[in-house]
């Protein structure tokens, strides 16, 4: 006795797993849903059935989403509290050097115009550059770290 051409599952036909079971039950009641009300609900179950599946990866991409979020905020976190040195020492040497050859002519136009309190005024502004660069490439130096980890760092 020949036997029914059996029709294929929902599972063969989706590639769906076990994970999926939830939807793949939704997809079998919708199906049923079809055949007994007919052809004319076709659109609206397919649109139900769809908003579903909508709904699921939504859930699905907002949760990646905040997972990755947290994984960059807990990044962050440890970042901030092991800061390393932000220069080489080739840009530090570079910026001492550049730092003298710049002090030789406004040490001439600061004396030249207003003797030595222009040098003075002068040599105040090349270290007043220099001890900035310092704090900024040694974060720790001046007692801002301290601070930051007591979790006052914005309070004066």
């Amino acid at each position: 006795m020949p036997t029914a051409p059996r029709l294929p599952t929902v599972g063969s036909m989706t590639g769906m797993d076990a994970r999926d079971a939830d939807l793949k039950k939704e997809l079998d009641a919708t199906l049923r849903t079809r055949r007994e009300l007919g052809e004319e609900y076709e659109s609206a179950l397919v649109d139900s059935f769809l908003e579903k599946v909508d709904q699921r990866i939504d859930g699905a991409v907002e949760r990646r989403v905040r997972r990755q979020l947290a994984e960059q905020q807990m990044t962050a976190a440890r970042d901030s509290r092991s800061p390393r040195p932000t220069d080489s020492f080739g840009e530090r040497f570079g910026f001492g050097i550049v730092s003298l050859v710049l002090a030789i002519p406004l040490s001439a136009i600061g004396g030249g115009v207003a003797n030595l309190p222009g040098m003075l005024v002068a040599w105040a502004g090349i270290v007043g550059v220099n001890v900035v660069q310092v704090a900024r490439t040694n974060p720790g130096l001046f007692g801002h770290r301290r601070r930051a980890e007591r979790g006052d760092a914005w309070e004066d």
